[in-house]
């Protein structure tokens, strides 16, 4: 088995090896397969399966755009709290395809669940019990408005579910992780471990995005993987809390996809006895780490945003509320003339202030406190006195920019994660299609 990263779009230099990347485990109830369906037409990885034997609790959440992927239509309609596998293609959206895109999903998990439940049955000491199209979850990205290649899928799912692997090492996450990118110069991936109880868990999680990333859920896709025993209830609680200082805090270009989702599985592995709701003191580990994870895995999308160069820390303090705080700071990453002036390495401090500014937010501009890196840049309402041109254009050559907000009303604040607006940017969609 390979991994063929051949030509996802453009030239990228970016393209990592393996060894750059963290070790994920194995999760004890899951198998994974990643196999090309040659819907780029270059044999690159472009179909993946997750595949839980014994079922996993899962929660997800999906985005808010009002136009949104059949596959997210699908996957609303899902009444089940135990999921039995998720398929995820990359090159097309299955979005604004009618209903050819839902019949298409009804087709393909038909044939999928049957080729599972054969494949069971034939095993030693296998079981009859059916696998349900029902329990069956999917997640597409690509093209938007393309008709769905269903017969192309269809015809790679013996292959796909003859390639499923329990014993995934760092490979096989990362041939997973490859085959569903799209304009993506790099897989992301992450892995933590924490405590339920005296109970050691594990947590594997993989996301792609590059471009069309404003989440507010959440514009890209990322799954994570744990051993826990955790109800499918609090999953989604704890998921939908994780994102939102996490994947509901990063910005590329303002964007939000129709495509967009973020689901977790528990393969219910490790008993840790029972939890009684979402505050059950012994879940507050496992919350602090899957927020890590996720927060990890949103700066990787950043970090490859579709030409970027930069990655940019924004920070709003000392707000009246965070919801203030949150509009003020992507007031400012969503601007495209600060995003270019990030991208030509310019202090130009006034495009933080007409960010600001544009927020609709009540401010006090005379209490407003900038700083870009350590560097005090406006203060008083005016260009403060401290400031210093030189060492200012000598830190925007820096590739991690931080910058800071001040606004001294009261004690919220948010960090919201961005990046450069390069003229790759431009070239890498208006190549799209192409």
């Amino acid at each position: 088995m390979t991994i063929n990263l051949k030509n996802f779009l453009t030239d990228k230099p970016k393209l990592s090896k393996m060894g750059d990347f963290q070790e994920l485990k194995q999760i004890e109830g899951l198998e994974i397969s990643a196999v090309s369906a040659d819907l780029y037409g270059t044999g690159r990885d472009d179909l993946c399966l997750f595949y839980f034997k014994e079922g996993a609790n899962y929660g997800a959440v999906y985005t808010n755009n009002s136009i949104c992927s059949e596959s997210i239509t699908w996957n609303r309609k899902i009444r089940k709290s135990l999921i039995k596998a998720l398929m995820v293609n990359t090159k097309n959206a299955n979005t604004f395809t009618g209903s050819q895109g839902q019949e298409a999903l009804e087709n393909i998990s038909k044939n999928l669940s049957r080729v599972l439940t054969l494949r069971e049955s034939q095993k030693e000491g296998g079981t009859n019990q059916a696998i349900k199209p029902n329990e069956i979850l999917f997640a597409s990205t690509g093209v938007i408005g393309e008709k769905y290649p269903t017969q192309q899928i269809k015809e790679h799912i013996q292959f796909l579910v003859d390639k499923l692997k329990d014993n995934h090492n760092k490979f096989i996450w990362f041939k997973a992780a490859s085959s569903i990118l799209t304009t993506d110069t790099r897989p992301k991936l992450a892995y933590e471990e924490c405590k339920i109880g005296n109970k050691a868990i594990k947590l594997s999680g993989i996301a792609k995005g590059s471009g069309m990333i404003a989440p507010n859920m959440a514009t890209m896709l990322a799954f994570v993987f744990t051993d826990a025993d955790i109800p499918s209830v609090y999953l989604k609680s704890l998921l939908k809390k994780a994102v939102a200082n996490t994947f509901n805090a990063i910005t590329v270009d303002s964007d939000t996809s129709t495509n967009d989702m973020v689901a977790i599985f528990a393969t219910n592995k490790v008993k840790t006895g029972k939890i009684y709701n979402v505050l059950d003191p012994k879940l507050k580990d496992f919350e602090r780490t899957l927020q890590k994870l996720l927060l990890n895995l949103a700066k990787q999308i950043v970090g490859d945003g579709e030409g970027a160069k930069k990655f940019i820390n924004i920070k709003i303090i000392n707000a009246k509320s965070q919801y203030m705080a949150k509009n003020i700071g992507f007031s400012i990453a969503n601007s495209p003339l600060f995003k270019t002036a990030m991208a030509g390495e310019d202090p130009n401090w006034g495009r933080i202030i007409m960010g600001i500014g544009k927020s609709g937010e009540k401010i006090i501009p005379e209490k407003i406190e900038i700083k870009i890196g350590e560097f005090k840049v406006a203060e008083k309402g005016k260009i403060s006195e401290e400031y210093n041109e030189e060492k200012l254009k000598e830190y925007m050559t820096s590739d991690l920019i931080t910058i800071e907000v001040n606004l001294k009303l009261g004690q919220a604040s948010f960090d919201c994660y961005t990046c450069d607006f390069t003229k790759d940017y431009v070239d890498i969609n208006a190549d799209y299609r192409s």
